[in-house]
């Protein structure tokens, strides 16, 4: 009797559930509307899954060929005129995915490490490597002789600092496609020089400048608006086109610095910057890493940024000036004990290193300690209501 009243329970809670419609009737053994959608859905899924996957295999198997393209241009390709769009086989999503990206120009490309192109613009390893390849095919990076380098290098633009001694000092000014490093204590300079240099930038090249607008990147809060215009109308420009010119951002840790430099590709391309400044480089860097156990890590982190400069450098053919800090060694017993800031990290990243001093009264000292073509050599200045000027002698 008892195994007859649980079974017309169950049968009296099956009726229930089939009147009602409660959703525990899948325990009873029946297949509900629901598992049958659940099941669809996720065959759905599988087979979407599998047309990603397809399509990723179809984005790497890109054929891209430019040996067609060079040789109808009868081997000279005006690479300048070209965009990531003119590469044979690169089809309309992976092109947007490298504009949007900032990788517009030929030569940005060329000059990347694949990996890091797939990684900043999301397109997949196998096809990142063919449009590098492409790229460098296309720009004809290869050997060359060492009087077409010598031939370059004569037209190189440089950037006045308003100081005969210091662009004798740097063979005429701050060179374009290099990086050039301000180390030094506090109040010796180097943000002066920095804002001089935004300021000078915009004059035409007959008067050594570059006719362009400057990228300033602030990671210590002392950009001053104000002083650039002081430095404007000491030579007689137009404050508010002068103020224009410079854009300006502020970086709040070391991650947002290096995201901003890789911003910096769109807007170097449309705006035309001839100038980036970071001052400084690694004040982020020394704040959020320290200790011996993340020194590593840093010095990793802060070569990668290096080389991001370096190579919008090589890309664009503009100059980038760099602030640095100094250090105190507690080893040293005789001699200055004020070393740069980054260790050998930034003194091989940076092509010139110029190294600032407070002088005599108000004047600074600036002395070259590492450039590749220049000898060791020091110049005297003073720092006026009016900009970088030669000191009175």
């Amino acid at each position: 009797m008892a195994k007859k009243s649980v079974k017309s329970k169950n049968s009296g809670a099956k009726a229930e559930a089939e009147q009602v419609g409660d959703p525990e009737e899948a325990k009873f053994g029946e297949t509900t509307d629901s598992e049958e959608i659940d099941k669809a859905f996720e065959e759905a899924m599988k087979g979407e899954a599998m047309g990603d996957e397809v399509a990723e295999n179809e984005e790497d198997d890109v054929d891209i060929d430019v040996t067609a393209t060079i040789e109808a241009s009868g081997g000279h390709v005006d690479v300048d005129g070209l965009t990531v769009k003119d590469i044979p086989g690169v089809g309309p999503s992976v092109a947007k995915k490298l504009i949007d990206s900032g990788f517009k120009n030929i030569r940005a490309i060329a000059t990347l490490p694949p990996r890091t192109l797939m990684q900043e613009s999301g397109i997949g390893d196998k096809t990142a490597e063919k449009i590098v390849k492409a790229a460098q095919e296309l720009c004809k990076m290869e050997f060359t002789t060492a009087d077409v380098v010598f031939e370059k290098r004569k037209n190189l633009g440089r950037i006045v600092m308003s100081s005969n001694a210091l662009n004798e000092m740097l063979g005429g000014g701050v060179e374009t496609g290099a990086i050039t490093e301000l180390v030094g204590e506090f109040r010796t300079g180097k943000t002066q020089i920095a804002h001089q240099c935004c300021i000078n930038v915009q004059l035409p090249v007959d008067q050594g400048g570059l006719g362009g607008r400057a990228l300033y990147v602030d990671s210590e809060g002392t950009f001053r608006p104000e002083r650039l215009a002081k430095m404007a109308m000491a030579k007689g420009m137009d404050v508010k086109e002068a103020l224009k010119n410079v854009i300006y951002a502020r970086a709040y840790n070391s991650e947002h610095q290096i995201n901003i430099m890789r911003q910096a590709r769109k807007i170097i391309e449309t705006q035309n910057v001839k100038l980036v400044v970071i001052d400084s480089l690694i004040s982020h860097f020394r704040g959020e890493y320290f200790g011996l156990g993340s020194l590593g890590p840093r010095q990793q982190l802060l070569n990668m940024h290096l080389h991001q400069i370096m190579q919008l450098c090589d890309t664009y053919m503009i100059a980038a000036i760099v602030t640095n800090q100094v250090q105190a060694k507690p080893d040293v017993f005789f001699g200055n004990p004020i070393v740069p800031a980054g260790g050998n990290i930034i003194a091989h990243g940076s092509t010139y290193r110029v190294y600032l001093r407070k002088g005599k009264g108000d004047t600074r000292v600036a002395k070259v300690i590492d450039a590749p073509g220049l000898p060791e050599s020091e110049a005297v200045f003073k720092i006026t209501d009016k900009g970088i000027e030669d000191a009175e002698t």
